[in-house]
């Protein structure tokens, strides 16, 4: 079975990249192709992958890439992909190599990322310096990024450094949403390849073949995830997920004054909160009775004062991890109000487009007619600022108050007026 076959949606860049990692194979170590300034790498796109794909030329590899797309377009995957195939040294991967790569054991992979709000300088450092070592049983010993755009900019000069003369054999796999949340002289030193948004159908299909979902719940949740894979595949096998996301939405369509808004926003953090606790506690919990057995301990067992400090740094870990697990909730959340306020929206414009919660299109067609196109168009507009304002830092119950406030739907109101 090939790596790239439980990718969906993103044939353009899945043959930018077999193209590479067959060159790469040919040539017998990468070959990098610069720019004038003898730095840059050569720029290209997912649309270019067909010339790419029936070059046979070895410039179609180079030692760092930069993948961007929108959350959910699989991303990581595409990368951990593409490393199986340069580390097997085979254009489609091998399945020793893959099943190491997806347990991330490999000796010939290293992944940063990180489960804090940003990524540290000295967890760059530390993985700068095993870009050094050699392959031990690969082809090339790759390092992806995950979360390259949660660097700071004195992380990422640390980063800049090592793409400036990168080690023989060593290729670096950047994750991104989009070119713009890197640095330029990041960018200018990295191929990009964006991913575009897999189709509804694209997305479903793979939850039928690879998860087993029914394919009536894998359209509908496909569709509610809005293409999002990861969200799409929790949807689908977990109906407290999707019971949560259903609240969500009754409970916005049912502000009709400042206090309703008030409430609700108290409450949509309880949800936001409970889907962060339901990704995290079990986890939390396996981390620790791990750490506990390196250890040496048994369960229950006091903790010695001179192995506190190992449990205390793992716990900061988890909360570091816990504070970005309920930001992301909060962030689905804004994510499908989106969604909720785009069906009024084009219920009220008559655009004739599917809709994407069209299981409640009764209430949305309620709401459609409580307020104008323009109030809507506001609504949408306090939910961009919302996620922004989260994201800098304010208080999330104020983020939501002051966006459900323009949300406030008053039945039998005059469509025409706001």
């Amino acid at each position: 079975m090939s790596v790239w076959s439980e990718l969906t949606g993103q044939d353009a860049a899945i043959a930018v990249f077999r193209a590479a990692a067959s060159a790469s194979t040919r040539s017998g170590s990468r070959s990098v192709e610069r720019s004038a300034d003898g730095h840059g790498a050569d720029e290209r796109s997912a649309e270019t992958a067909p010339d790419a794909a029936a070059g046979a030329d070895p410039r179609t590899m180079t030692h760092s890439w930069l993948i961007t797309g929108p959350p959910g377009s699989g991303r990581s995957n595409l990368a951990y992909a593409f490393a199986t195939a340069l580390i097997a040294g085979d254009p489609d991967g091998d399945e020793p190599t893959r099943i190491q790569v997806e347990a991330r054991s490999h000796p010939d992979l290293h992944v940063l990322t990180t489960e804090g709000v940003i990524i540290k300088v000295a967890d760059v450092r530390d993985i700068v310096k095993r870009s050094h070592y050699a392959p031990s049983v690969g082809r090339h010993r790759v390092i992806v990024v995950e979360d390259a755009d949660r660097m700071t900019e004195q992380t990422s000069n640390v980063l800049l450094k090592e793409l400036e003369e990168p080690p023989e054999r060593t290729v670096w796999i950047l994750c991104a949403p989009s070119e713009a949340d890197l640095i330029p002289t990041i960018r200018s030193r990295v191929r990009s390849v964006r991913l575009q948004v897999p189709s509804v159908a694209d997305v479903a299909e793979l939850l039928v073949r690879r998860d087993g979902v029914d394919p009536v719940l894998a359209e509908r949740a496909a569709r509610e995830a809005q293409s999002h894979i990861g969200m799409a595949h929790r949807l689908a096998t977990n109906e407290e997920a999707r019971s949560r996301r259903a609240e969500t939405l009754r409970l916005a369509l049912g502000v009709r004054s400042s206090a309703t808004a008030v409430m609700t926003a108290s409450r949509l953090l309880e949800i936001a909160g409970d889907d962060a606790k339901a990704i995290t506690e079990l986890r939390d919990q396996e981390e620790r009775e791990h750490a506990l057995r390196s250890l040496g301990l048994a369960p229950g067992q006091a903790i010695p004062p001179a192995l506190r400090s190992q449990i205390k740094a793992l716990e900061d870990e988890q909360k570091r991890r816990a504070t970005r697990s309920l930001r992301d909730g909060i962030d689905r959340i804004l994510v499908d109000l989106a969604s909720l306020y785009r069906d009024v929206l084009l219920l009220q414009l008559e655009a004739g487009v599917q809709l994407v919660n069209r299981e409640i299109e009764p209430e949305l067609r309620a709401a459609a007619a409580s307020a104008s196109p323009a109030r809507s168009l506001a609504t949408l507009d306090a939910i961009q600022l919302a996620r922004t304002r989260i994201e800098g830092n304010v208080a999330p119950a104020l983020a939501l108050e002051a966006m459900l406030v323009s949300a406030i739907r008053r039945p039998g109101t005059e469509r025409g007026a706001a």
